[in-house]
């Protein structure tokens, strides 16, 4: 898929998943979040970047380990993920973070100006993976730390069968290479290439609460990658989707709910 209609479709998706997102997403992502936090190690004082920093999860918990003499930047591409992220800070009345709106590829702050860099679960929609973790290591001090967390590999993510029943009913692939940077090896290999030393790897094995139907649906259609095409579907064709999603994860059916197993791999660097 072409790059820039690839960050059209992530932006322009990930604006219709935003309100469906921390309702859907918020506990299914948790492992992997506070892997990647105590992976980190924020410290009061220093200056963070959370990359696709979403409604901002990681964003405020990493405000309060900065503390009021720290700063805490949220930049995510899509408009809509940041305006709720701002109204929530203002809500909360956090001084110390900031959200933009920003390309995860072309980060638009001064080199060297980080003590700590994140992106959780955002690596796998980038069309350049690569470039972006580049930018984490531009933008950080001399020995500050980046940690990413990314889903793993396919066959461990019960779920998975979802981007092909949204593919065929679409022109071109929702995420294309989705999974790839979870597979063995493939991060660590790039948070290398970037320059990142002393890397440390942790795969973890979690499993994804749904207690309905409803409610599988509503986090697999409404609050994730696939939201835009969805939302383009008429109501029987999303009818469709809703049944054949439901019949691939029918083996993990538990009463009236569901216990979908997953895969996140999560990866710190040193620069």
């Amino acid at each position: 898929m072409d790059a820039a209609l690839q960050r059209r479709i992530q932006r322009y998706g990930w604006d219709k998943a935003a309100h469906f997102y921390e309702s859907s997403w918020q506990q299914q992502l948790k492992p992997a979040q506070e892997q990647l936090m105590e992976l980190v190690q924020i410290k009061a004082g220093e200056k963070v970047i959370d990359i696709a920093c979403g409604t901002g999860l990681l964003s405020f918990p990493a405000a309060q380990k900065v503390g009021a003499g720290g700063f805490v930047l949220g930049v995510d591409l899509s408009d809509h993920m940041v305006n709720i992220a701002e109204a929530l800070a203002k809500e909360k009345e956090v001084p110390n973070i900031k959200f933009q709106q920003m390309d995860a590829e072309i980060l638009q702050v001064e080199d060297n100006a980080y003590d700590a860099a994140i992106i959780a679960l955002g690596l796998m929609y980038v069309p350049d993976p690569q470039q972006a973790i580049k930018e984490m290591y531009r933008v950080l001090k001399p020995g500050g730390r980046a940690a990413a967390a990314v889903w793993g590999q396919r066959k461990e993510c019960g779920w998975a069968n979802l981007f092909e029943i949204v593919d065929k009913r679409v022109a071109s692939e929702v995420c294309p290479m989705f999974f790839n940077m979870g597979n063995p090896t493939i991060l660590q290999r790039n948070f290398a290439q970037a320059g990142f030393q002393q890397i440390e790897e942790v795969r973890l094995t979690t499993f994804l609460h749904y207690d309905s139907a409803d409610e599988a649906c509503k986090a697999a259609f409404l609050g994730g990658p696939v939201a835009l095409a969805y939302h383009k579907f008429s109501d029987t064709i999303k009818e469709e989707a809703n049944e054949e999603y439901l019949a691939s994860i029918q083996p993990f059916k538990t009463g009236a709910g569901y216990k979908v197993p997953g895969e996140f791999v999560v990866v710190l660097g040193h620069k």
